[in-house]
């Protein structure tokens, strides 16, 4: 079997699953590549033995789209894959020049049209609904977000296969200390709503005047967001080691404005720590009873969660036990991969 991931994004979620599935695949004996812009990802697959492509494409469309796809299209042409797997958005426009000539899997990781609004938001629905029909598998992380594809006219043969994280890696661990602590991890940018966690930040110290909160990542909004001055907010950029800033949580916090099926929730599950977050796509799917879910953007709620957790850590704590047992259980990366890697065998040997 001959595959090539394609991925724009080359860090954070989408870029460890391209990595994690493209690594199980190797191992498998399959003939793997993955076409992507340099960065995290190259390096990684670099030293993982995974042939990259390289594909200088922006994360957003613009003025160099049209050029963009017609690189890639005639790399893929160059490699002649068996199947191509597109991850998120922008990969996914791949399909305007594949028309199903080869088996194609799009995986979109958040559609588009989720974070996009008014008439881009209805334009990107109008581009998947026609972009269905290039699509052998919709590969969705979740309930939800296989929902809101058929709510926007998406009709392509589609199977669920939630995220999966390293659970023998990613371990319980005793806190270091007593300080009341929240941790929040992820890209600092608008779609991931640490404005919205910093909103609610001076009700939790209301509560909890001890606490700290940890910020860990990095982004377009690095600056604007450091500039807030909150008190007992501490700044330590993109980590590869989120784990270590997971051992020194009481609640770790995914304030996003959208999602498809969040990694950071299932990490701090897997190192057994209590999850407070946003109801967005994939949430609820994910946390069950090991935190809580409050309304989009309430940050009241968001601030009153984060406190009670940090207030009672038997709370938390016996929280995180139950999303150490559930990550285990339904969120452990080799079965997502062995799930993928299933589902790719089938689309191929149909078309043959």
């Amino acid at each position: 079997m001959k595959i090539v991931h394609v991925t724009q994004p080359v860090e954070a979620g989408v870029a460890v699953v391209v990595l994690a599935l493209a690594g199980a695949q190797l191992r498998r004996g399959w003939d793997v590549g993955i076409a992507c812009p340099p960065g995290w990802l190259a390096d990684q697959a670099g030293q993982a033995g995974i042939p990259v492509h390289p594909w200088h494409a922006t994360r957003s469309p613009g003025p160099r789209t049209a050029s963009e796809l017609r690189a890639l299209r005639r790399t893929l042409h160059r490699l002649r894959p068996d199947v191509v797997h597109l991850h998120s958005s922008k990969a996914g426009l791949a399909r305007l020049v594949l028309r199903g000539r080869v088996p194609t899997l799009f995986q979109p990781h958040l559609w588009s049209f989720g974070v996009a609004e008014g008439l881009l938001s209805r334009a990107c629905r109008r581009w998947e609904a026609t972009a269905s029909r290039w699509t052998g598998l919709l590969v969705c992380v979740s309930d939800d977000e296989l929902a809101a594809g058929r709510r926007a006219g998406v009709t392509a043969p589609a199977e669920v296969v939630c995220n999966g994280v390293d659970t023998r890696h990613l371990r319980p661990r005793p806190k270091d200390d007593d300080t009341p602590t929240a941790v929040c991890v992820g890209r600092l940018a608008h779609q991931k709503g640490q404005d919205l966690l910093l909103r609610a930040w001076p009700q939790v110290l209301e509560r909890v005047p001890d606490a700290r909160l940890l910020v860990v990542g990095d982004g377009p909004l690095r600056d604007s967001l450091r500039a807030t001055g909150h008190p007992n907010v501490h700044w330590h950029g993109h980590s590869d080691a989120p784990a270590d800033f997971y051992a020194q949580a009481d609640v770790v916090v995914l304030p996003s404005r959208a999602e498809g099926m969040a990694l950071v929730p299932l990490e701090a599950m897997a190192c057994g720590r209590s999850v407070v977050a946003f109801d967005v796509e994939g949430v609820r799917q994910s946390l069950g009873d090991a935190g809580e879910v409050v309304a989009p953007q309430d940050t009241a709620a968001l601030a009153q969660a984060i406190a009670l957790r940090l207030a009672d850590p038997e709370l938390a704590a016996t929280e995180g036990k139950r999303g150490r047992v559930r990550a285990e259980a339904l969120f452990d990366r080799d079965r997502m991969t062995d799930q993928i890697t299933t589902l790719t065998e089938k689309l191929v040997e149909g078309r043959r």
